[in-house]
C-alpha cells in the first residue's frame, strides 16, 4: 500500500508513544505535546523538500483543529480550509479530517465534507495505534486523498482556482 518514497517520509516523522484522548485529562497533555513536536517535524520536513502543503492549528484544548492545505496543479494554485475534532476515542481512532467546501463534489467523502479513508487508511491507523498521529493521517490519509482527487475533480470542472 504504501511505495518506498512515502516510507521514507514516514521514516522523518517522529511516532508518539502516549496512549492517551482528549478524556484523559491527566495523559491529554503529555500526547499533545507529542502530537505538536510530530507536526512540527512533519512541517520542517516538508518545507527541507519543498513540499510545503498545509497549515495546521489547534484550539487551546487541542481537541479541535483548522487550518489550510493546497494543491498546485498545471501551475495553479487550489486551496482549502481542513478541520476536524479529535475523536472520544482517540489515538485507537483515526481523526476524520473535512474539507467542508469539498462536501458532496466527490463519492470519496462523507456528509460534511470529511473524506473518506476507509479502506486504506483507517486499517494502517489501527495496526499502529498508539505510535501514529496528526502528522501521520495528514501524510497517509490527507495527502493522498487530495493528491487523487483534487486533479478529477478539477478535470470534471467541480472545482476552479479561486482567483
Amino acid at each position: 500500500m504504501v511505495d518506498d518514497a512515502t516510507k521514507s517520509q514516514l521514516k522523518r516523522i517522529p511516532l508518539l508513544t502516549v496512549k492517551a484522548g482528549p478524556r484523559d485529562a491527566e495523559q491529554w497533555p503529555a500526547r499533545l505535546k507529542e502530537e505538536y513536536q510530530s507536526l512540527i517535524q512533519f512541517v520542517k520536513n516538508n518545507k527541507e523538500a519543498d513540499n510545503d502543503w498545509f497549515r495546521l492549528e489547534s484550539n487551546r484544548e487541542g481537541t479541535k483543529w483548522f487550518g489550510k492545505c493546497w494543491v498546485y496543479d498545471n501551475l495553479v494554485k487550489y486551496e482549502f480550509d481542513i478541520e476536524f475534532d479529535m475523536p472520544v476515542a482517540y489515538p485507537s481512532t483515526a481523526p476524520e479530517i473535512a474539507i467542508p467546501e469539498l462536501d458532496g463534489k466527490t463519492a470519496k467523502m462523507y456528509r460534511g465534507g470529511k473524506i473518506c479513508l476507509t479502506d486504506h487508511f483507517k486499517p494502517l491507523w489501527a495496526r499502529n495505534v498508539p505510535k501514529f498521529g496528526i502528522a501521520h493521517a495528514m501524510a497517509l490519509g490527507l495527502a493522498p486523498w487530495l493528491a487523487v482527487e483534487i486533479p478529477d475533480l478539477i478535470q470534471k470542472g467541480a472545482i476552479v482556482a479561486k482567483s
